[in-house]
């Protein structure tokens, strides 16, 4: 269904040819048939839909004027650098002197011309940090890169805890805490935010400082900074633990199916979620059939066995509790129906 204009071309001041001649004009239409125009780069023509009339040829490319049929040769062909990277303290657009003390040909350097590159490394590096806050930037991404490269946590989610570190450093929140604290606070901050199934006891294992001081740091930062960062899921730790487990996918859907169905009963309320989802991989073995003893559990979670066990219960009993509901409204749709 095509949509008319209430105006006539008179009211509009103009007519109809002279509309076309305007779209014309600015390269939106055909100026002989008022048709659309494509773009064929492969020609490096302007070409009207309608009628075919080349508006435009020879036209400039601004692409590379090599060409590349893999991966590997488009890298070596390329001839820019780096995009910037907030993991860097200078953001990736500063010089990097090779540890190589090798020439431009692969010929090892003199004992005089090593010298000489070691001095302009070391002035480098001086002047990459010319202040105590560019060395405390530059130590705080070090520790983040280390603890996600550690962790495996995604470049993107490495790149939002640079951001919220560089953010706590603006607003002068460091003084009084340790750098590796902050760090490791800012890095779970955005595991959270990215919900990536790292715990706290993972962020621990990996970080130079106790576990109570980048907690302590972490809800400092969660609250000065506003951080919109949410409870965390229960189902998001289940791949993991499932795989820690060696288990099959039918334990991960029976442990997805019993955490949506505490949600509903909300049995996750005030609850740890690391915990929930090691009672629902241990209710889903039981479900199933599957020989998974609580110990087991217990081990590739890192999670007590009387937390388990006081959590399984409550799942299996919120499932029966869902069961029943919809037994009950079944029956009830089809007594009405028969009515």
């Amino acid at each position: 269904m095509t949509t008319r204009s209430i105006y006539s071309p008179d009211e509009r001041g103009e007519s109809v040819d002279e509309q076309a001649e305007s779209e014309a004009s600015t390269g939106h239409a055909c100026p002989d048939c008022g048709g659309s125009l494509v773009t064929d780069d492969s020609r490096g023509e302007t070409v009207c839909e309608s009628c075919g009339l080349v508006v435009d040829e020879d036209e400039i490319d601004h692409g590379p004027e090599w060409r590349a049929f893999d991966s590997q040769e488009r890298d070596n062909k390329r001839r820019v650098g780096a995009p910037t990277t907030e993991m860097k303290h200078d953001k990736g657009l500063s010089t990097n002197i090779g540890w190589q003390d090798k020439d431009a040909y692969g010929n090892s350097l003199s004992t005089r011309q090593r010298e000489k590159m070691q001095r302009l490394r070391t002035w480098d590096e001086r002047f990459r940090t010319r202040d105590h806050a560019e060395r405390n930037l530059k130590q705080a991404l070090g520790e983040i890169d280390r603890m996600g490269s550690a962790l495996g946590v995604p470049e993107s989610a490495r790149e939002t805890a640079s951001v919220i570190y560089r953010r706590a450093l603006d607003e002068g929140m460091l003084p009084g805490r340790s750098i590796e604290g902050m760090a490791t606070a800012a890095l779970y901050a955005a595991v959270r935010q990215a919900n990536l199934p790292q715990t706290l006891d993972d962020m621990a294992v990996v970080s130079r400082v106790d576990e109570m001081e980048f907690t302590r740091a972490y809800r400092y930062l969660n609250r000065e900074l506003s951080l919109q960062v949410g409870p965390p899921d229960p189902a998001t730790y289940l791949s993991k633990f499932v795989s820690e487990l060696d288990a099959d996918d039918a334990f991960e859907r029976q442990a997805r199916a019993l955490i949506e169905a505490g949600k509903e009963a909300n049995v996750h309320s005030g609850k740890s979620p690391v915990g929930l989802a090691a009672a629902a991989i241990y209710a889903a073995g039981l479900l199933l059939g599957e020989e998974m003893t609580q110990e087991t559990v217990s081990e590739a979670t890192d999670i007590s066995t009387v937390t388990i066990r006081e959590r399984y219960r409550e799942l299996l009993e919120a499932e029966a509790e869902l069961d029943d509901s919809a037994v009950d409204a079944t029956t009830g749709a089809e007594s009405g129906a028969s009515a």
